[in-house]
């Protein structure tokens, strides 16, 4: 049974559907290749901000702030724009780059080596859901993906009660290392990773239906989303656990 529903706010029918038919169609290694092209600009940027002098926590904060509101403007654009991905897409990971390059500067200054662990733990978490994808361990079928968007917005939501929480109390209870926000950022972190199945399974139905070939780009950015925020979670996650010791 074929269905719509996605949890990436990139990977919608409807973007696809926007592009007028071509002759020439989209590609799983032509989605590939422009992933690892923006997997590429967003190392490069992030090495560039982590060599970045900078004289305070609060000035790296500051950088920090601004290439988010860039990343996400970009990637709001690109969104509304999927006939700009060529031009979007690298710039999202430059961008992006720049953002994980600060933040993670940031918590390598309070747990050295955490870094590393988490670059590792992405990539071994992304290799992980390929393999699972592949061997089809997890069926995806229509239940699994409106299963799994309802828990992706439910997560939103506790984001944004959170963000609303620490306005006013000026405490998060999602920021702490207490045992049910480990718990918490475990079930993100599944949750993140099963996106990627989602991502996978998405772009090889679009490339079976001959999608355009200008969409390998769009694509890329939506792979390029899930899993960014991937490597945000396990950051977060391992930053709770090494301030437990």
């Amino acid at each position: 049974m074929e269905y719509e529903r996605t949890s990436n706010p990139v990977l919608q029918e409807r973007a696809f559907e926007a592009i007028p038919a071509a002759t020439a169609f989209m590609s799983i290694s032509g989605c590939v290749n422009k992933a690892a092209i923006c997997l590429g600009l967003v190392f490069l940027s992030a090495a560039f901000a982590w060599k970045t002098p900078y004289a305070s926590i609060e000035e790296l904060m500051g950088k920090g702030m601004l290439f988010s509101i860039l990343a996400f403007t970009t990637a709001l654009l690109g969104i509304f724009k999927p006939n700009l991905a060529r031009v979007t897409a690298p710039l999202y990971s430059l961008f992006e780059g720049l953002v994980l390059g600060s933040i993670s500067l940031l918590f390598e200054r309070s747990y050295p080596g955490i870094v590393t662990q988490a670059i590792a733990l992405t990539f071994g978490v992304f290799a992980a859901m390929l393999v699972v994808y592949k061997t089809q361990l997890i069926r995806v079928n229509e239940r699994f993906a409106i299963g799994l968007f309802a828990a992706t917005m439910g997560i939103m939501l506790v984001y944004l009660a959170n963000i609303l929480f620490r306005l006013f109390t000026g405490h998060g209870v999602l920021n702490s290392s207490s045992p049910i926000s480990i718990v918490f950022s475990l079930f993100v972190v599944s949750v993140a990773a099963l996106n990627l199945v989602l991502d996978f399974d998405f772009i090889a139905r679009q490339s079976r239906r001959g999608a355009p070939k200008e969409l390998e780009w769009y694509a890329a950015f939506g792979l390029m989303v899930t899993l960014v925020w991937l490597y945000v979670e396990i950051l977060r996650l391992l930053s709770k656990l090494h301030s437990r010791r």
